[in-house]
């Protein structure tokens, strides 16, 4: 298989911020600073020739202007497969990204930190947030 990570979201999200950066950096620039040598990195990791190293998440998120979080979530799945991202996560929690602690702070605050249940209600209402 040449291009074995393509169908991956963390491939999509890196074609998706690379053009929505355009009209401001490169792919050198975006390269550069996440730290990578080879500044063709970005189209091997656009083609979905090459995985994520999960070492440059935390700067390639910087460079990309994404959560760090959200992206080593979608890098262990491609380091690791999907069921193993899931037992990792299970056992070490899941990463939280800046706009998930957000809704939580304000659900916190919403319900004067009563803690409250997810109910079958609840759920629906979240859902319907989302269009689901």
């Amino acid at each position: 298989m040449t291009n074995p990570y393509a169908n991956t979201k963390a491939t999509k999200l890196i074609i998706d911020r690379i053009n929505d950066l355009s009209h401001r950096k490169s792919q050198v620039e975006i390269a550069t600073e996440a730290g990578f040598v080879n500044a063709n990195m970005m189209s091997l990791l656009k083609a979905g020739k090459n995985k994520i190293p999960l070492d440059r998440v935390p700067a390639l998120a910087k460079a990309l202007e994404v959560d760090p979080a959200y992206l080593m979530r979608l890098a262990l799945d491609q380091a690791v497969g999907v069921t193993a991202a899931q037992a990792i996560t299970e056992i070490f929690g899941t990463p939280v990204t800046e706009n998930e602690r957000r809704w939580l702070i304000e659900l916190r605050e919403a319900s004067d930190g009563t803690d409250p249940r997810l109910t079958g209600r609840t759920r629906t209402a979240l859902r319907a947030i989302f269009g689901k």
